[in-house]
């Protein structure tokens, strides 16, 4: 996933305004890193041995669910195991909301990211260990540390470059790669180790990796001079934002609810919380609710006027078509692997490749093209023909929807048994990689441009929600994986993402004028 034209993923984590000048903090070295402040190194190798852990872990996981007993894995159905995945996934950005808030309230940017990534090492050594029990309790250490270490860490490196303007942009480009590197070695290494040789070996490769982040976030904790050190006070708070008290006040007020609701819903049959199944159905509808009940809110009694609603209209447009985006291309972990494991052809020169390797392939392409995007869109936008933010996202949704047409015909090809080749993943990878490239750096572009300053920070979490609520539809679209003819299944996703894009051109003519002048 991307987050600027030459970077991973708005799925990641967000990227954190910088004021406009200012001093470098106390004792912040700023050249030492490709001209940049030494810090930058000690982030980015910090960033990129965290996605290591993450995207090794990722590429494991739905093969190890699925994988049977008595080749060590856990004997789930595709129904089963695509559920957990999808709660997984939905917890990473669910978790990055309370994570930022209680390094700006209590403990510090520096802190959280030390402790989270504590946190997903034990995680992933938890997932080292036999057992069931361990499983579930390394899933739920990596959800929670991730919550901690990503918001932060991407807060830190916009805190080192106080005077903002391109070289803060450049820096977040270094950085970023740090997370194309981690993505692409990961499945190689820890995939390899899984499938080769042990599952349990490979998840505690992951740990490794991490603790070897920690290691050196450590060590080259000095470079980071005084940034993340403290609490955000409340001295430092604009007009509009909720003091420290109201703050907390608010979050136990909504998790009250959210509790009661999930009792409601139980007791009503309308879920079941026993299961897998059951809970991602539950977490699907709350967030569903949830975000109704904002944008409800705000449209009724958030004090906006007639520019700022019309504008709050076209981010709810863009949480919907960011939702059905992730939905489809979070089958890469999910569906797509399985696909790479039964229906594909590995063998090269005799030895067959691990499946989980076909997962570095979206890191590598976004290492390749990420800088042609970029590079694109800034002669478009010279000969002011740049797409505007609707477009683009249309643009995403119909060539992620021409990644699933590529699978429908590679499931037809598998008919009979046969196997395909890995080509096939190739080219939808590819399509899906530009779907990620036209559409994921707009996503926290725009919503920042389009929310009013006073609830920046309240859109970016509604925007979270909507990368959670895909994770959670990839889900269940994946669990249909043994129930439903690949052809169908596929074809069903693929008609979805290019019906919302097509749609979605038909409308930006409107949208654009809603916008109100911002691209």
């Amino acid at each position: 996933m991307t987050q600027t034209p030459a970077t991973r993923s708005a799925s990641d984590s967000a990227l954190p305004p910088g004021p406009p000048g200012g001093p470098p903090s106390p004792g912040l070295e700023q050249r030492g890193f490709f001209g940049h402040p030494r810090g930058l190194a000690t982030l980015f190798f910090t960033e990129m041995w965290e996605r290591f852990s993450f995207y090794g872990m990722r590429a494991l996981l739905i093969l190890f669910m699925t994988a049977a007993v008595e080749k060590g894995g856990l004997g789930f159905d595709a129904q089963k195991a695509s559920a957990i995945y999808g709660l997984y996934g939905a917890g990473v950005y669910l978790t990055a909301m309370p994570g930022g808030w209680l390094a700006d309230r209590l403990i510090g940017q520096r802190r959280a990211v030390l402790f989270g990534g504590i946190i997903i090492a034990l995680g992933h050594f938890s997932m080292a260990l036999q057992g069931v029990f361990f499983f579930y309790l390394g899933l739920l250490l990596i959800v929670l540390g991730t919550g901690l270490l990503k918001p932060n860490i991407s807060a830190m490196v916009g805190g080192l470059y106080p005077e903002g303007g391109a070289r803060r942009d450049a820096g977040f480009s270094i950085f970023y790669m740090g997370i194309n590197i981690g993505g692409f070695i990961a499945p190689l290494v820890v995939g390899y180790l899984g499938e080769q040789v042990d599952w349990h070996l490979g998840f505690g490769a992951a740990g490794i990796g991490m603790v070897l982040g920690i290691i050196q976030y450590l060590v080259g904790g000095k470079h980071l001079g005084e940034v993340g050190q403290k609490p955000r006070s409340e001295d430092t708070q604009g007009p509009g934002q909720p003091k420290r008290g109201s703050s907390r006040t608010v979050g136990l007020a909504l998790a009250g609810v959210l509790v009661g609701l999930l009792v409601v819903l139980q007791l009503l049959g309308v879920v079941d919380l026993t299961t897998p199944v059951g809970l991602a159905n539950a977490g699907g509808f709350i967030i569903v609710t949830l975000a109704l009940a904002f944008f409800s809110y705000m449209f009724t009694a958030g004090g906006l006027d007639a520019a700022e609603k019309r504008r709050l209209g076209v981010i709810g447009v863009f949480f919907i078509c960011s939702a059905i985006f992730w939905a489809g291309f979070e089958q890469a972990g999910s569906s797509l692997n399985l696909f790479a494991r039964e229906l594909t052809d590995r063998k090269v020169l005799g030895w067959e490749m691990p499946s989980s390797f076909l997962q570095s392939i979206n890191s590598l392409l976004i290492i390749g093209f990420a800088p042609v995007f970029a590079w694109l869109w800034v002669w478009l936008n010279k000969r002011e023909n740049e797409p505007s933010s609707p477009a683009k996202f249309s643009l995403g949704l119909v060539l992620l929807g021409t990644g699933f047409v590529v699978m429908v015909a590679a499931s037809l090809a598998t008919a009979g048994g046969n196997k395909v080749s890995p080509m096939w993943l190739v080219l939808t990878y590819l399509l899906h990689t530009f779907g990620e490239l036209s559409l994921s750096p707009v996503g926290l572009s725009t919503v920042t441009k389009l929310s009013p300053q006073r609830t920046v920070g309240q859109m970016m979490g509604v925007w979270f929600m909507s990368m959670s609520l895909g994770n959670l539809i990839a889900g269940r679209v994946a669990g249909q994986f043994e129930a439903m003819p690949l052809p169908q299944l596929f074809g069903a996703v693929a008609a979805v993402a290019v019906g919302a894009g097509l749609v979605l051109a038909v409308f930006v003519r409107p949208l654009r004028r809603m916008m109100g002048g911002v691209h």
